[in-house]
């Protein structure tokens, strides 16, 4: 036992199992680290009265906080039961209390510290302590007639210096961890007040306006502990004033400071700073206080002043800019942390790193996560942006908590957190104001600075410009996610873990798998948490090497220079990037979450109704085209994709670089380019089609690798159904014969994916879309192989649809209706097939009505019952199909473009009255193509060049309208039809 160990001089090392390998050479020498040195003596300490504001029974909470712990320890609805736990560790505390007592320091500052420190202490040994307790329970070791006098019986035992020792004697690392926590909790502290004492006086008159705020009444920690438990502090003094003490240099926000005045005076925009007073590695901020706006106009003030701030942040490469680091001073938008300028990152290659959107994004002004920014996890997603920060939604991953917690059966569980109240959002009237609502203002703002730097960007540069000033500067580098350090530590809390230090190393060591590119800095941060701190590294502008929380250099870990980035992208500053970076901020603002509905409500009365000829029709895709056009992001090896928003599990938007897939990605969008340049005989829009498609063999050579992925792709619309579908479109109308060996891998790909049995097989994801798929594409025997297996798979959902076994959503798209119409073309009538599509149109019904789209509204209805001839009232559809204005919304997913399909594939049948129907319809779209624009399904119809939401669907459609001979339906997976780039077209423009 470590005591005895202590008192006989035993040859054995009690600490040497709580050190890691290369730290085994103290074991030799019998020189004990500094935390063994700290638990030995904490142990061998008498048991102290208890000081004033302290509670001597442990079991409740005093000092101004709420009494009578021990009654609700007992009835087990209290949470003093980390009193309790604290109790068994309270040599520890005895240790901290005497050190501080040494330095002078006692009072109620000391204790409320000691207090904090206890319950990190508790935090820590938690999952142990609870451990014990079950093993205890089992044995029935535990005295007591209730389950919270038993838990009370367990922490009595663990009282007292002998009885602390042999619990950390089993668990020598946990040792390690508290006897660090203590030891540096204890330093930091005492610095703290140190450097208090003497800058008292420079604070009274920098910052507190000359006036003495009396004694200092309480310390605040905020942040994550770096360097030796050091962190953010808000200190509190008599008058109710407060201060922010940072452990870490302000020269950069100094010279963030001298950025803000400078873009006051050629801007004329007020932008208010942080008072700051510097000092040697440390310094003091004036604490910026949540007011809120007396006026709407004062909130777009603020936002305008925050387009502003994202401008300047933009190029000067600010990164980590979430909503903690945002204080809202009525219409003022504060930064109160810009220790991530001039941030460059180490760029791995990989395939995503090649992709020219990826890159672009990465240096956009989403990287400085001002912008909304969707975290996703477990429990759905959280905005924690500097323009976000929603308090009181789920956090996206689970947290720690305890069930049963102050009684014996005391035990972890995992539940959704809460995000804690912000301080970054404008308020008026008692709302909180929300930022897509502003995003005029936003605009205003970032262009007029945008445009201000670009004006003047030759007083930023040179030996003599303003960056020059930051050369030297100490900047943050942030290598990882601080979530991913976070968790780490978090995890490293588990019993198994504090046995030995292998067991810990054997956790903490996965840093060295999760990224190649930074195997040069993992030792730095595996010592910097095992000493309990998220780890820290340390940069300069005018260096590619970073320093360690320790001092230690570590060479030419940056692809480049921070300063030379920043100078770079200032240089490059033009009408072009600020157009994208508009895109962005747009885009960005119009996927904070919100309600998904896949319905178009909003109609356009008042366009014109005259008929539309197909060059008319061919001219507006054209323009639609040249758009998507100039949108394309490309590099001068041929290698293009697009910057978009996709619909994310139905639920949330997202600003991605497109992927392969037909619906939102680059697939879809080749298809449009290719097809209008076979019916204008354009040989560009055909060449980029090439370019966008060039990744397709990488990707699916990686899904051949990783079966597990794939199978989450799925097979139908949105997956490989619909990647394969593209590239048999895209062979016939390229002409190329490359794309058909392409074609070939994607269809033994999917023979390998097997079903997901979880998962319906709809239209969109599922077996529904592959069938339709793969009728279209003829000739080849994998196809059909997979058509079949399609087609049983349906009828066997179905079957189990019937018995009420397999619910789904409505509509085309992710209901019944889907699988209706697959079902419906692959068989025949009276065989399995068709009766089973005959079932499935008749599963898929609805009470409310859901609109006029594809998706899931009438036109998905009339087409589903359509194929699988079940009757249905075409009179009175087509009387309202023929009658209702034209949707703003143009897209082919929910908009007026799908709600045509139907229409469209009528007319091809002579069905009495289509035609005229889709003749007027024509008129309607191109007039409001005219004079609207294309409006696309995304949210606030922010343009993405994708097929299902965006640009290319409704150029797709606009085809559709004017050659629906030639130009087969994307939405239905029709096979090819028409000729290919190259061959002399037959309309002109």
């Amino acid at each position: 036992m470590l005591n005895s160990a202590i008192r006989t001089g035993q040859p054995d090392i009690w600490w040497s199992a709580g050190l890691r390998q290369h730290e085994l050479i103290h074991a030799l020498t019998r020189s004990a680290p500094a935390w063994a040195e700290y638990v030995e003596r904490s142990i061998s300490l008498p048991p102290s009265a208890p000081a004033a504001g302290r509670d001597p029974a442990g079991t409740g909470v005093t000092g101004g906080h709420t009494s009578g712990g021990a009654a609700r320890a007992t009835d087990g609805s209290g949470t003093d039961w980390r009193q309790a736990l604290m109790r068994c560790l309270e040599p520890l505390l005895d240790s901290a209390r005497q050190d501080l007592a040494a330095a002078g320091r006692t009072g109620a500052v000391t204790e409320e510290f000691l207090q904090r420190l206890g319950l990190r202490l508790v935090s820590l040994a938690a999952r142990t302590l609870v451990l014990e307790l079950a093993r205890a329970r089992d044995r029935g070791e535990l005295a007591g007639d209730t389950p919270a006098a038993r838990f009370l019986d367990f922490t009595h035992r663990l009282v007292g210096g002998s009885e602390l020792a042999e619990f950390l004697a089993a668990y020598p690392v946990l040792a390690r961890v508290l006897g660090e926590s203590c030891r540096q909790s204890v330093e930091g502290h005492l610095e703290l007040l140190a450097r208090l004492a003497e800058d008292r006086e420079s604070l009274v008159t920098g910052l507190l306006d000359g006036q003495d705020p009396g004694a200092l009444t309480a310390i605040e920690p905020s942040g994550d502990p770096h360097r030796g438990g050091r962190c953010t502090a808000i200190l509190t003094f008599a008058d109710g004033r407060r201060v922010v003490y940072k452990p870490r240099p302000l020269e950069l926000h100094r010279h963030f400071n001298t950025f803000v005045d400078w873009l006051n005076t050629k801007a004329s925009l007020g932008i208010r700073t942080v008072r700051l007073l510097p000092r040697d590695g440390y310094g003091w901020l004036e604490y910026v206080v949540h007011e809120p706006c007396t006026e709407l106009a004062g909130v777009r003030r603020f936002y305008q002043r925050q387009g502003a701030l994202l401008a300047l942040l933009y190029v000067l490469d600010g990164t980590d800019m979430h909503c903690e680091n945002l204080i809202a001073a009525g219409d003022q938008p504060v930064l109160v942390d810009v220790e991530t300028l001039f941030h460059p990152s180490p760029v791995p290659l990989s395939a995503l790193t090649l992709d020219p959107a990826h890159r672009t994004l990465l240096e956009s002004v989403y990287r400085t996560a001002l912008l909304p920014l969707l975290v996703s996890g477990e429990n759905g997603v959280a905005d924690l942006s500097g323009l976000g920060g929603d308090a009181g939604s789920m956090t996206p991953a689970s947290i720690v908590d305890w069930a049963d917690a102050g009684l014996d059966s005391m035990h972890l569980v995992r539940r959704p957190g809460q995000t804690q109240s912000a301080a970054n959002r404008p308020v008026l009237d008692g709302q909180l104001m929300e930022p897509r609502d502003h995003e005029i203002a936003m605009l205003t703002g970032f262009r007029a600075a945008y445009e201000a730097i670009a004006r003047h960007r030759d007083e930023f540069l040179g030996p003599d410009g303003l960056l020059a000033a930051c050369a030297a500067d100490e900047m943050r580098f942030v290598p990882r996610s601080t979530s991913l350090y976070t968790s780490l530590l978090d995890e490293s809390t588990h019993p198994d873990a504090l046995r030995d230090a292998a067991g810990r190393s054997h956790l903490l060591d996965l840093l060295w798998d999760a990224d190649e590119s930074l195997q040069a800095i993992v030792p730095f941060e595996l010592a910097d948490l095992w000493a309990g701190d998220v780890p820290l590294f340390t940069a300069r502008p005018d260096s590619r090497d970073v320093w360690s929380s320790d001092g230690i250099r570590v060479a030419d870990v940056l692809a480049t220079t921070g300063l030379a980035a920043v100078e770079a992208k200032i240089t490059a500053l033009d009408d072009i990037d600020e157009h994208r970076q508009a895109w962005l901020i747009s885009a960005s603002l119009a996927t904070r979450p919100e309600p998904i509905k896949h319905i178009s409500t909003t109609n356009r009365p008042h366009v014109g109704t005259e008929e539309a000829d197909p060059d008319r029709l061919l001219a507006a895709a054209a323009g639609i085209a040249d758009e998507i056009v100039a949108q394309v992001i490309s590099e001068s090896d041929g290698a293009a994709n697009w910057l978009g928003l996709e619909l994310l599990d139905d639920h949330h938007w997202a600003v991605r670089p497109m992927g392969a897939g037909l619906s939102n990605g680059y697939t879809g969008t080749a298809l449009f380019l290719a097809q209008v340049g076979v019916l204008t005989g354009a040989d560009k829009y055909c060449e980029l089609a090439r370019d966008a498609i060039r990744p397709i063999p990488q990707l699916l050579e990686a899904l051949s690798g990783d079966l597990e992925s794939a199978q989450l792709i799925g097979p139908g619309f949105h997956g490989l159904g619909g990647i394969s579908y593209g590239l048999s479109r895209l062979s016939a109308l390229l002409g190329d014969s490359d794309l058909t060996t392409w074609l070939a891998a994607s269809l033994e790909l999917s023979e390998q994916v097997a079903h997901d049995p979880t998962e319906f097989p709809s239209y969109a994801e599922g077996a529904a879309g592959g069938l339709a798929a793969m009728q279209a594409i003829a000739g080849l025997p994998a196809a059909g192989r997979l058509a079949e297996r399609y087609a049983d798979l349906l009828v066997a959902t179905v079957e189990s649809g019937l018995r009420g076994r397999v619910a789904a959503d409505h509509g085309f798209a992710r209901g019944y209706q889907g699988i209706a119409w697959s079902l419906g073309h692959f068989g025949v009538p009276g065989d399995r097939y068709v009766d089973a599509a005959r079932a499935a149109a008749d599963l898929d019904r609805r009470d409310e009505p859901g609109g006029h789209g594809w998706c899931s509204g009438d036109a998905g209805t009339v087409l589903a019952r359509a194929a699988a001839g079940v009757p249905a009232d075409l009179t009175t559809y087509l009387k309202a199909a023929t009658e209702r204005p034209v949707l703003a919304d143009l897209s082919l997913c929910h908009g007026e473009l799908g709600a045509v399909e139907s229409l469209l594939w009528l007319a091809a049948r002579e069905y009495p009255a289509t035609e005229a129907a889709r003749r007027r319809r024509a008129g309607l779209v191109l007039a409001a193509v005219e004079q609207y624009g294309p409006l696309c399904g995304t949210p606030r119809a922010v343009p993405s060049p994708g097929l299902l939401t965006g640009l290319a669907g409704i150029g797709y459609g606009v085809l559709r309208l004017a050659f629906p001979e030639r130009v087969p339906s994307v939405l239905l997976l029709e096979p090819t039809a028409g000729s290919r780039c190259g061959t002399a077209p037959e309309p002109t423009v």
